[in-house]
């Protein structure tokens, strides 16, 4: 994270606070690391959802040649509607 003068507030609020975001776009998802992101798939005979986050290293390999949109899109990362 950079930071210009002027950003202390918005720099602390930053380290305080987690953002919660849903989305179908694949693309959004490139901004982010592996780590950061949850999948989540809804499991029809528990009638729940389930949450998985991702891991880099499980995903070393596909990172090496694919972007995380294409790695969604492939569904290799799950979640999937």
């Amino acid at each position: 994270m950079t930071s210009t003068p002027g950003d202390g507030p918005n720099l602390a609020a930053s380290q305080k606070t987690q953002v919660l975001l849903a989305t179908q776009s694949t693309r959004l998802v490139d901004e982010f690391a592996p780590e950061n992101l949850l999948i989540v798939e809804r499991d029809e005979e528990k009638k729940c959802s389930l949450f998985r986050q991702l891991d880099r290293e499980q995903l070393k390999d596909w990172l090496d040649r694919y972007s995380l949109s294409e790695l969604w899109e492939k569904n290799v990362l799950g979640g999937q509607p």
